[in-house]
Protein backbone atom coordinates (compact mmCIF):
# COMPACT_ATOMS: atom_id res chain seq x y z
CA UNK A 1 0.00 0.00 0.00
CA UNK A 2 1.30 3.63 -0.94
CA UNK A 3 0.88 5.96 1.91
CA UNK A 4 2.39 8.89 0.76
CA UNK A 5 -0.58 9.29 -1.60
CA UNK A 6 -2.83 8.50 1.74
CA UNK A 7 -1.23 10.76 3.41
CA UNK A 8 -1.09 13.78 1.30
CA UNK A 9 -5.28 12.71 0.68
CA UNK A 10 -5.94 13.02 4.64
CA UNK A 11 -4.39 16.25 4.90
CA UNK A 12 -6.52 17.98 2.62
CA UNK A 13 -9.35 18.16 4.69
CA UNK A 14 -7.07 19.55 7.80
CA UNK A 15 -5.40 22.45 5.22
CA UNK A 16 -9.05 23.39 3.91
CA UNK A 17 -10.78 23.67 7.85
CA UNK A 18 -7.32 25.47 8.60
CA UNK A 19 -7.74 28.14 5.63
CA UNK A 20 -11.20 28.87 6.45
CA UNK A 21 -10.26 29.11 10.03
CA UNK A 22 -7.61 31.66 8.84
CA UNK A 23 -9.87 33.03 5.95
CA UNK A 24 -12.33 34.11 8.66
CA UNK A 25 -10.15 35.46 11.19
CA UNK A 26 -7.65 37.59 8.63
CA UNK A 27 -10.34 38.92 5.99
CA UNK A 28 -10.46 42.14 6.29
CA UNK A 29 -13.74 44.25 6.77
CA UNK A 30 -15.79 44.73 3.69
CA UNK A 31 -18.14 47.84 3.26
CA UNK A 32 -20.77 48.35 1.31
CA UNK A 33 -20.67 50.76 -1.40
CA UNK A 34 -21.16 54.49 -0.65
CA UNK A 35 -19.30 53.89 2.49
CA UNK A 36 -15.54 53.52 4.28
CA UNK A 37 -13.53 52.26 6.96
CA UNK A 38 -10.48 53.26 8.22
CA UNK A 39 -8.48 52.60 11.67
CA UNK A 40 -8.81 55.38 14.35
CA UNK A 41 -7.54 53.57 17.40
CA UNK A 42 -5.75 50.44 17.73
CA UNK A 43 -4.89 48.63 21.08
CA UNK A 44 -8.06 49.21 22.76
CA UNK A 45 -8.84 45.41 24.36
CA UNK A 46 -12.16 44.10 23.85
CA UNK A 47 -13.27 47.11 23.32
CA UNK A 48 -17.18 47.54 23.99
CA UNK A 49 -18.66 51.30 25.14
CA UNK A 50 -18.13 54.30 23.28
CA UNK A 51 -19.01 57.78 24.48
CA UNK A 52 -17.90 61.60 23.50
CA UNK A 53 -16.76 63.71 26.29
CA UNK A 54 -16.01 67.10 24.82
CA UNK A 55 -13.27 66.09 22.00
CA UNK A 56 -12.07 63.28 23.70
CA UNK A 57 -13.64 59.81 23.09
CA UNK A 58 -14.58 57.48 26.16
CA UNK A 59 -13.87 53.46 25.37
CA UNK A 60 -14.67 50.43 27.32
CA UNK A 61 -12.16 47.43 27.57
CA UNK A 62 -14.43 44.46 28.35
CA UNK A 63 -11.88 42.46 30.37
CA UNK A 64 -12.57 40.30 33.04
CA UNK A 65 -11.56 39.94 36.82
CA UNK A 66 -11.38 43.79 37.71
CA UNK A 67 -9.29 43.95 34.58
CA UNK A 68 -11.93 46.07 32.98
CA UNK A 69 -10.94 49.93 32.09
CA UNK A 70 -12.99 53.00 31.09
CA UNK A 71 -10.12 55.39 29.05
CA UNK A 72 -10.13 58.49 27.68
CA UNK A 73 -8.94 59.16 24.36
CA UNK A 74 -7.76 62.75 23.71
CA UNK A 75 -7.52 64.13 19.71
CA UNK A 76 -3.53 63.84 19.51
CA UNK A 77 -4.24 60.41 21.18
CA UNK A 78 -3.07 60.35 24.54
CA UNK A 79 -4.72 57.60 26.56
CA UNK A 80 -5.96 58.56 30.20
CA UNK A 81 -7.08 55.47 32.09
CA UNK A 82 -10.34 56.85 34.25
CA UNK A 83 -11.81 54.20 36.23
CA UNK A 84 -10.11 50.82 36.35
CA UNK A 85 -10.77 47.79 38.49
CA UNK A 86 -13.80 46.82 36.37
CA UNK A 87 -15.48 43.37 35.58
CA UNK A 88 -17.01 43.07 31.89
CA UNK A 89 -17.71 46.95 31.81
CA UNK A 90 -19.71 47.47 28.64
CA UNK A 91 -22.83 50.21 27.99
CA UNK A 92 -22.15 53.60 28.45
CA UNK A 93 -24.64 56.74 27.82
CA UNK A 94 -24.47 60.12 27.94
CA UNK A 95 -26.41 60.92 31.61
CA UNK A 96 -26.74 64.10 33.94
CA UNK A 97 -23.97 66.22 32.62
CA UNK A 98 -21.98 62.48 33.21
CA UNK A 99 -21.44 59.26 31.39
CA UNK A 100 -23.77 56.14 32.97
CA UNK A 101 -21.24 52.74 32.54
CA UNK A 102 -22.50 49.36 33.43
CA UNK A 103 -20.93 45.96 34.10
CA UNK A 104 -21.84 42.87 32.81
CA UNK A 105 -21.41 40.67 35.41
CA UNK A 106 -23.93 39.44 38.44
CA UNK A 107 -24.27 42.06 41.36
CA UNK A 108 -22.17 45.29 39.72
CA UNK A 109 -23.63 48.63 40.09
CA UNK A 110 -24.06 50.69 37.32
CA UNK A 111 -22.56 54.14 38.23
CA UNK A 112 -22.02 57.48 37.39
CA UNK A 113 -18.88 59.29 35.80
CA UNK A 114 -19.18 63.07 36.28
CA UNK A 115 -16.63 65.58 37.04
CA UNK A 116 -13.76 62.68 38.02
CA UNK A 117 -16.21 61.11 40.39
CA UNK A 118 -17.64 57.80 40.34
CA UNK A 119 -21.27 57.28 42.26
CA UNK A 120 -23.49 54.45 42.30
CA UNK A 121 -27.02 54.43 40.71
CA UNK A 122 -28.58 51.05 41.08
CA UNK A 123 -27.60 47.43 41.31
CA UNK A 124 -27.91 45.38 38.33
CA UNK A 125 -27.25 41.72 37.19
CA UNK A 126 -25.46 41.57 33.98
CA UNK A 127 -26.37 44.91 32.83
CA UNK A 128 -25.58 45.40 29.82
CA UNK A 129 -26.89 48.36 27.08
CA UNK A 130 -27.98 51.75 28.40
CA UNK A 131 -29.89 54.24 26.87
CA UNK A 132 -30.83 57.63 28.71
CA UNK A 133 -33.81 60.43 28.06
CA UNK A 134 -33.50 63.13 29.56
CA UNK A 135 -33.39 62.40 34.10
CA UNK A 136 -34.06 58.46 32.73
CA UNK A 137 -32.43 56.00 31.93
CA UNK A 138 -33.15 52.63 30.49
CA UNK A 139 -30.81 49.22 31.14
CA UNK A 140 -30.95 46.02 30.20
CA UNK A 141 -29.49 42.69 31.63
CA UNK A 142 -27.74 40.06 29.20
CA UNK A 143 -28.84 36.96 31.74
CA UNK A 144 -30.49 33.15 30.46
CA UNK A 145 -33.85 33.64 31.26
CA UNK A 146 -34.42 36.14 33.95
CA UNK A 147 -32.60 39.09 32.50
CA UNK A 148 -34.74 42.41 33.08
CA UNK A 149 -35.60 45.83 31.27
CA UNK A 150 -35.22 48.77 33.92
CA UNK A 151 -36.27 52.23 34.27
CA UNK A 152 -34.03 54.57 36.22
CA UNK A 153 -35.83 58.01 37.20
CA UNK A 154 -33.16 59.89 38.60
CA UNK A 155 -35.25 62.80 40.28
CA UNK A 156 -36.26 59.93 42.70
CA UNK A 157 -33.89 57.44 42.64
CA UNK A 158 -36.74 54.40 41.84
CA UNK A 159 -35.98 51.44 39.68
CA UNK A 160 -39.17 50.31 37.59
CA UNK A 161 -38.44 46.89 36.12
CA UNK A 162 -40.66 47.18 32.75
CA UNK A 163 -39.92 43.27 31.39
CA UNK A 164 -38.55 40.19 33.32
CA UNK A 165 -37.65 36.79 32.30
CA UNK A 166 -35.72 37.99 29.40
CA UNK A 167 -33.23 35.74 28.10
CA UNK A 168 -30.41 36.94 26.00
CA UNK A 169 -31.12 40.77 25.64
CA UNK A 170 -28.14 43.18 25.12
CA UNK A 171 -29.36 46.63 23.85
CA UNK A 172 -31.83 49.25 24.11
CA UNK A 173 -32.87 51.82 22.12
CA UNK A 174 -35.28 55.26 21.74
CA UNK A 175 -36.19 55.69 18.14
CA UNK A 176 -38.09 58.61 16.61
CA UNK A 177 -41.81 58.96 18.04
CA UNK A 178 -40.81 57.77 21.39
CA UNK A 179 -40.32 53.87 20.23
CA UNK A 180 -38.41 51.55 22.74
CA UNK A 181 -36.63 48.96 21.35
CA UNK A 182 -34.89 46.17 22.56
CA UNK A 183 -32.62 43.20 21.48
CA UNK A 184 -33.16 39.19 21.82
CA UNK A 185 -29.85 38.00 20.80
CA UNK A 186 -31.44 34.27 21.70
CA UNK A 187 -34.17 35.14 19.39
CA UNK A 188 -32.18 37.23 16.72
CA UNK A 189 -34.82 39.88 16.58
CA UNK A 190 -35.33 43.30 17.47
CA UNK A 191 -38.75 43.66 19.81
CA UNK A 192 -40.85 46.94 20.52
CA UNK A 193 -41.84 47.50 23.79
CA UNK A 194 -45.34 47.46 24.67
CA UNK A 195 -47.35 48.65 27.17
CA UNK A 196 -49.83 45.94 26.55
CA UNK A 197 -46.77 43.39 27.48
CA UNK A 198 -47.15 41.97 24.28
CA UNK A 199 -43.54 43.24 22.65
CA UNK A 200 -44.08 42.72 18.92
CA UNK A 201 -41.20 41.96 16.62
CA UNK A 202 -40.13 45.06 14.86
CA UNK A 203 -36.79 43.40 12.98
CA UNK A 204 -36.17 39.78 12.55
CA UNK A 205 -33.78 37.86 10.60
CA UNK A 206 -30.64 39.12 12.28
CA UNK A 207 -27.91 36.77 13.97
CA UNK A 208 -27.36 37.39 17.30
CA UNK A 209 -28.37 40.92 17.43
CA UNK A 210 -26.35 43.15 20.41
CA UNK A 211 -25.94 47.06 19.75
CA UNK A 212 -29.13 49.21 18.43
CA UNK A 213 -29.11 53.17 17.55
CA UNK A 214 -31.23 54.92 15.66
CA UNK A 215 -30.44 58.06 13.46
CA UNK A 216 -32.09 59.86 10.85
CA UNK A 217 -30.71 56.97 8.57
CA UNK A 218 -31.91 54.31 10.35
CA UNK A 219 -32.31 51.54 13.02
CA UNK A 220 -28.55 50.27 12.73
CA UNK A 221 -28.29 46.92 14.53
CA UNK A 222 -25.04 45.33 15.25
CA UNK A 223 -24.28 41.85 15.36
CA UNK A 224 -22.39 39.86 18.07
CA UNK A 225 -20.21 36.55 16.75
CA UNK A 226 -16.60 36.27 16.79
CA UNK A 227 -15.95 35.98 12.90
CA UNK A 228 -18.62 37.40 9.89
CA UNK A 229 -20.44 39.83 11.97
CA UNK A 230 -22.36 42.32 10.27
CA UNK A 231 -23.67 45.70 10.71
CA UNK A 232 -26.94 45.99 9.10
CA UNK A 233 -29.42 49.33 8.79
CA UNK A 234 -32.91 49.35 8.60
CA UNK A 235 -34.01 52.64 6.87
CA UNK A 236 -37.07 54.05 7.07
CA UNK A 237 -39.00 51.97 4.53
CA UNK A 238 -37.92 48.90 6.40
CA UNK A 239 -35.16 47.98 3.38
CA UNK A 240 -32.52 46.26 5.14
CA UNK A 241 -29.32 46.77 4.14
CA UNK A 242 -25.90 45.17 5.27
CA UNK A 243 -23.25 47.99 5.50
CA UNK A 244 -19.98 45.93 7.10
CA UNK A 245 -19.36 42.65 7.20
CA UNK A 246 -16.72 40.43 8.03
CA UNK A 247 -16.43 42.23 11.90
CA UNK A 248 -15.15 39.81 14.35
CA UNK A 249 -17.33 40.83 17.54
CA UNK A 250 -18.22 44.16 16.96
CA UNK A 251 -20.17 46.35 19.97
CA UNK A 252 -21.29 50.10 20.01
CA UNK A 253 -21.65 52.45 17.24
CA UNK A 254 -21.49 56.16 18.32
CA UNK A 255 -22.41 58.85 15.85
CA UNK A 256 -19.29 61.66 15.87
CA UNK A 257 -20.72 64.02 12.89
CA UNK A 258 -23.78 64.00 10.27
CA UNK A 259 -21.69 61.17 7.62
CA UNK A 260 -19.19 59.57 10.74
CA UNK A 261 -19.60 57.30 13.33
CA UNK A 262 -16.89 54.98 15.46
CA UNK A 263 -17.60 51.30 15.91
CA UNK A 264 -15.36 49.27 18.49
CA UNK A 265 -14.56 45.99 17.38
CA UNK A 266 -14.03 43.97 20.47
CA UNK A 267 -12.67 40.79 18.49
CA UNK A 268 -9.80 43.04 16.93
CA UNK A 269 -8.91 45.23 19.73
CA UNK A 270 -9.44 47.93 18.18
CA UNK A 271 -11.84 50.80 17.31
CA UNK A 272 -12.56 51.98 13.63
CA UNK A 273 -14.54 54.83 11.67
CA UNK A 274 -17.07 53.87 8.99
CA UNK A 275 -17.84 57.38 7.20
CA UNK A 276 -20.66 57.40 4.20
CA UNK A 277 -18.99 58.73 1.43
Amino acid sequence: MKLKPLLLLAAVPVVGALGFLGWQHYWPVQAASGWSTRLVYDKVEKAAGLGLDGANVLVTEELRDDKGRLSSIAPDGTRTVIVDGLTKPDGLAPFLGGHAFSQEFDNKPVQLLKDGKVTQLFMGRDVQGLKSDGDTLYAIEDRHDDGRLMRYDATDGSLTVLRDKLAQTESVEICPGGKLLYTVKKEGVVRQFDESGKDPVYVDGITNPTFILCDKRGLWIVEDQTHLARLWLRTPDGKLQVILSHLRAPQELLPTGDNTYLLAEGGRNRVIELKAD
